[in-house]
C-alpha cells in the first residue's frame, strides 16, 4: 500500500497521499488510455522502480497542464518490479512495458505509442519540476523553437542533487564536446527535461538503447540545424535510488560522440601529425640546427613515423564517412574532395606513381650497395624520404581497392 508523504520542492510542500484519496485530474486535460480524445502533449517518462517519485511527478505534470490549458496524456514507459506502474494508472497514466532493456529503448519505445503534436520527457524521480511545463512548451508552440531543454547549469541545482564531479567536470566537458563536434550551443546537454515538437522529434534518427540517448538526440538535432533553446530550471535531489553510474555512463557518452565524429576523431588529428612530420622532414633535409638541435637521418626517421601516422589516421576518416554512418561526417576538404571525386583507377595509379618513386632511388641504394661489395652505406635523409614514399605507394594502391569495395557495398 502506498503511504502519505511529505515532499518539498522550492519551498513548497507537496502532500502525496493514497490513491483513493488523490484528487482527480484536471478535468478534460489528462487524456486516459480510454480516453478517444486526441492530445496536444504526451509527456514520456521512462520508468525503473520509482514508486516513491512517480506520484509526486503526475501531480505536477496536472499542475502544469492546467496552467497552460493543454490536453495531456502522461505515458509511462516501464520496466519497474514495484508499485510503479500500478500508481502511474490510478492516477490516469498510460503505462506501456518495452521488450527490452535499456534508457534509451524505453524512449524510443514510448515515442512510437504518443499520439501528441508535442513530446514532453523527462525522470520520474522528482528532480526535475514538471510545474515548470508552461515554460518549455511556450517557445514550441508558438513556433520560435524546435526542441526547448531545461538548463540545471544556467538555474539551480539543489544541495545533494548532483554530485559534485558532474556538476563541475561531467556534465560541462561533455556539453563542451557536444557543442564543438555538433554546434548544439547549449549550456546544459544531459538535461532529461526536454519539450520538442513531433515533427521535429520524428526528424531525429536515434537508434541508440542506453544513456547516450541523452547525447544523441541533441547530435541529431544540431547535425540537422534544428533550433533549440534553453530556459534555467531548478534540479532538485532524487526521490528512490540513483541507477546512474558516472564513470561508465561518461565513457559511454564519449566513445558515441567520437565515434560518430569522424572528422574530429581521425582528421583533425591526420592533419596535425602530417604538418608536424612534414616540417620534421623538410628541416631534416636541410640539416639546419634549431634550438640546439640538429636536424638530419635521426629525425627524418621521426618525421617519416609521423606522416604515415597521418596517412593512416586520414584514410580512416574516409573509410568511416563510407562504410559508416556517422552523424556528423568529416567536413575537411580532402575528405569532401575524395568522397565526391575518388575513382579506383585514379588512386591506384597515383599509388603506383608514388611507389615508382620510391622504388627507383631505393633500387639505385640497392645497385650502390652491390658493386660496393656490400660495404655499409651511409643513412642520409633522402634515402629515409624514398623508403616513406615506398610505404604511402604502396598503402595508396591497397586503400584505393579497399575505399572501392566498401563504397560499392552502400
Amino acid at each position: 500500500m502506498a503511504t502519505q508523504g511529505t515532499r518539498r520542492h522550492d519551498d513548497q510542500t507537496v502532500e502525496t497521499a493514497p490513491p483513493d484519496q488523490r484528487p482527480a485530474p484536471a478535468d478534460g486535460l489528462l487524456v486516459g488510455e480510454e480516453s478517444d480524445v486526441k492530445p496536444a502533449l504526451s509527456v514520456v517518462m521512462p520508468t525503473l522502480n520509482e514508486e516513491e517519485g512517480i506520484a509526486e511527478c503526475i501531480e505536477r505534470i496536472t499542475n502544469g497542464i492546467e496552467a497552460f490549458g493543454i490536453t495531456t496524456e502522461i505515458l509511462i514507459s516501464d520496466s519497474s518490479t514495484d508499485r510503479t506502474p500500478e500508481i502511474a494508472r490510478e492516477m490516469g497514466a498510460r503505462v506501456v512495458e518495452p521488450d527490452k532493456g535499456g534508457y534509451g529503448y524505453a524512449y524510443r519505445y514510448a515515442f512510437k505509442r504518443t499520439r501528441g503534436d508535442y513530446i514532453a520527457i523527462g525522470d520520474a524521480d522528482t528532480t526535475y519540476d514538471f510545474e515548470d511545463l508552461p515554460r518549455l512548451l511556450e517557445p514550441v508552440v508558438h513556433g520560435d523553437a524546435d526542441m526547448v531543454m531545461g538548463s540545471r547549469l544556467e538555474g539551480e541545482i539543489k544541495p545533494g542533487a548532483m554530485p559534485k564531479l558532474h556538476q563541475y567536470v561531467g556534465n560541462p566537458l561533455l556539453t563542451k564536446f557536444l557543442n564543438v563536434f555538433y554546434g548544439a550551443g547549449v549550456s546544459d546537454a544531459h538535461s532529461g527535461f526536454r519539450v520538442m515538437s513531433k515533427e521535429a522529434l520524428e526528424t531525429l534518427d536515434c537508434t541508440t538503447t542506453g544513456m547516450e540517448f541523452a547525447s544523441e538526440m541533441i547530435m541529431e538535432a544540431g547535425a540537422k540545424d534544428l533550433t533549440i533553446e534553453e530556459v534555467p530550471i531548478t534540479y532538485h535531489e532524487r526521490e528512490g535510488e540513483a541507477t546512474l553510474e558516472s564513470f561508465r555512463d561518461g565513457w559511454r557518452h564519449v566513445r558515441f560522440m567520437l565515434e560518430n565524429a569522424p572528422g574530429y576523431l581521425f582528421s583533425v588529428p591526420a592533419v596535425l601529425t602530417l604538418a608536424l612530420g612534414l616540417l620534421t622532414m623538410g628541416l631534416s633535409l636541410t640539416g639546419v640546427e634549431v634550438s640546439g638541435v640538429t636536424f638530419g637521418s635521426y629525425t627524418m626517421i621521426a618525421g617519416s613515423l609521423f606522416t604515415i601516422a597521418s596517412y593512416q589516421l586520414g584514410s580512416l576518416a574516409i573509410f568511416s564517412a563510407v562504410a559508416g554512418n556517422p552523424i556528423r561526417k568529416p567536413q575537411d576538404p580532402i575528405t569532401e574532395w575524395v568522397l565526391e571525386n575518388f575513382k579506383l583507377e585514379h588512386g591506384a595509379t597515383l599509388g603506383v606513381v608514388i611507389f615508382a618513386a620510391g622504388t627507383l632511388h631505393t633500387g639505385y641504394l640497392a645497385y650502390t650497395w652491390v658493386t660496393s661489395g656490400f660495404t655499409q652505406l651511409p643513412v642520409i635523409a633522402t634515402n629515409l624520404v624514398a623508403f616513406t614514399a615506398l610505404v604511402l605507394g604502396l598503402q595508396t594502391i591497397f586503400y584505393s581497392f579497399f575505399l572501392s569495395i566498401i563504397a560499392s557495398n552502400e
